[in-house]
């Protein structure tokens, strides 16, 4: 077995290499598509956001009004008040996953993706927690690979990406900066990592990148399982 961790900054294209990954047989988690549904009605995380951030999150529909709930975060200050809540489930949430690929496939190699593996263990160790789930995030994988891309490139991504047919591209723009601002840099994230990948946008070039490094994991997890065969 072989617990990865992928990570990389907004609009980096980690998805994109999620995806190459999971065609090569990975099994792969999306943290964020995991946050989502943890926040829908009916999950504690949803009790919580809104005991905390008050009925003003709630919309019409009973679901949260996300553009309320991300304007209070990064706008307003908060983002730290909904991590506490968000992260430590999603985590735990991944465990289990990572548990039950396990239990299924001994030999699996199991992908999370996530935007702040860093992040998450460096806020949580801020707040003076030395031996928890979030500031042991990073020692819960076996290898971290980090996707990198030139910072305007990654801007340019995410508002094409909510806005296709780029009107008023404005106002995206500045909310891409206002989180990448949040982010450790690509350099902070890079001295940590095992594996590297640069995104520039040649995907023809990034899909040999990842089917290299494949072989690189599966090595590592075949000299795990060797490791452990001898103990």
């Amino acid at each position: 077995m072989l617990r990865v961790g992928l990570t990389g900054g907004l609009g980096s294209g980690k998805s994109t290499v999620a995806g190459f990954l999971r065609g090569l047989g990975a099994e792969v988690i999306e943290a964020d598509a995991l946050g989502r549904t943890l926040m829908e009605p009916e999950h504690a995380v949803y009790d919580q956001i809104v005991r905390v951030f008050g009925s003003e999150v709630v919309g019409a529909d009973g679901r949260l009004n996300r553009a309320r709930l991300a304007e209070m975060a990064f706008k307003e200050g908060r983002l730290n008040e909904l991590n506490a809540i968000v992260h430590p489930a999603v985590i735990e949430a991944q465990r289990r996953w990572m548990d039950e690929v396990f239990r299924r496939d001994p030999a699996a190699i199991a992908v999370v993706e996530s935007a702040l593996i860093f992040e998450v263990e460096r806020e949580a160790r801020a707040r003076g927690e030395q031996e928890s789930t979030l500031s042991d995030w990073r020692r819960r994988f076996d290898r971290v690979i980090v996707v990198v891309a030139p910072d305007e490139l990654k801007i340019a991504r995410y508002v094409s990406r909510l806005n296709p047919k780029y009107d008023d591209r404005a106002p995206l723009e500045a909310d891409a900066r206002r989180r990448l601002g949040i982010q450790m840099s690509d350099a902070e994230k890079a001295a940590r990592a095992d594996y590297l990948l640069e995104n520039n946008g040649d995907l023809v070039q990034l899909k040999a990148e990842v089917v290299a490094l494949w072989q690189r994991l599966t090595d590592a997890r075949n000299k795990s399982q060797g490791n452990l065969s001898l103990e």
